[in-house]
């Protein structure tokens, strides 16, 4: 399989596969009754009445507004990667999709005029635990799908000249001192 080489289609790739992953998790906890209300409702609730939000149509809004919160957060994340390395994938994982979701998660709550600000414990974990499982597949799709010409970046601190050798410098010198001796 060919590997992506653009920045924002790879964040488009994979914020895409991430919502599909926050979607489903979204779906399955409406359907539990752990959460109140759905993600899209949440999304579309900023823009229509409660009534509205219920519609196709709502529905429809909602999932093109989490879909635009999610290749924006996408966008951070293979930045963040391209920038520290594609290590630690769960812990980055993790730590994006909180913060991409607490952020997708206060717009909603702080706009006056939504209808449908989930105000429940339950429902809230749910977002969250729905943020996280984005966070992993995002972090993972960006990770495997981009090529790895967007991952090596030179370290932003290369014009200064080290003022000490790091300890591989000190025992290869060590090395090369020990084979002429």
């Amino acid at each position: 399989m060919e590997k992506i080489k653009d920045r924002n289609t790879l964040a488009i790739v994979s914020g895409i596969i991430g919502l599909s992953g926050l979607m489903f998790v979204d779906v399955f906890s409406r359907k539990a009754n752990l959460s109140k209300r759905s993600y899209r409702e949440a999304a579309a609730g900023i823009f229509l009445s409660k009534r509205e939000t219920k519609k196709t149509t709502g529905h429809f809004l909602g999932l093109i507004m989490n879909g635009a919160v999610s290749i924006l957060g996408a966008k951070y994340i293979v930045s963040d990667l391209s920038k520290n390395g594609r290590d630690s994938i769960i812990s980055k994982g993790v730590l994006a999709g909180i913060a991409v979701g607490a952020i997708a998660t206060v717009i909603p709550n702080i706009v006056p005029k939504n209808s449908v600000k989930p105000k429940d414990a339950t429902s809230n974990l749910s977002y969250v635990f729905s943020n996280i499982v984005y966070g992993l597949l995002t972090t993972f799709s960006a990770a495997k799908l981009g090529h790895d010409s967007l991952f090596d970046t030179p370290p932003q601190n290369n014009y200064l000249n080290p003022t000490e050798q790091t300890s591989e410098e000190t025992r290869l010198t060590d090395e090369v001192v020990a084979q002429f001796n």
